[in-house]
């Protein structure tokens, strides 16, 4: 499928995992999501608070449109946008921050962590990335409990949130 058949339809530079496709936001969109242009391939609920505040700073982060940027979440089966997930690119000495966001219509579902599952190790095809990092606030358990699904491990806990990390699988071993 090209992405000409339809804005939900999988495009080369998607990710793909068994209920999801994680696909580039466009400027389009950014700007649809800005101007609160509703689109027929949106879930009722979103966007969501944080997916209008991405949208609003692809202006100041062109790279944020890149292939390590940041994606909506498209549920497979009724080819609905239903959040977004995103590296803050570029990474710092190897570390990329990752973040992400699912309608409430959508969450309990495991979506959260199986589009962060996918877009970390997909971070990792990138030669300058060897950590992927998430910060969770302490009063947020059900984001905790995602990272975790994910595979991430906690690194350190400050005063109000909790700091996770997941290492390059091949750095790992050694």
């Amino acid at each position: 499928m090209s992405s000409s058949s339809s804005p939900s339809s999988p495009t080369h530079a998607d990710l793909i995992t068994k209920r999801l496709v994680l696909r580039p936001w466009t400027m389009r969109e950014a700007t649809a999501v800005l101007d609160g242009i509703r689109s027929t391939h949106w879930a009722d609920d979103f966007p969501a608070e944080g997916d209008r505040v991405i949208a609003g700073l692809f202006d100041q982060r062109p790279a944020w449109l890149g292939p390590y940027g940041h994606r909506l979440v498209i549920e497979r089966e009724t080819g609905l946008v239903v959040g977004s997930i995103g590296l803050f690119w570029p990474p710092g000495d190897g570390v990329l921050e990752i973040g992400y966001g699912v309608v409430a219509s959508r969450r309990g579902r495991g979506y959260a962590a199986e589009a962060t599952r996918a877009l970390a190790e997909f971070a990792f095809t990138s030669a300058d990335v060897h950590t992927v990092s998430a910060t969770v606030e302490l009063s947020n358990p059900p984001s905790v409990r995602v990272l975790e699904k994910a595979g991430f491990r906690r690194w350190t806990t400050q005063e109000n949130a909790v700091l996770f990390r997941l290492g390059r699988p091949d750095l790992e071993r050694r």
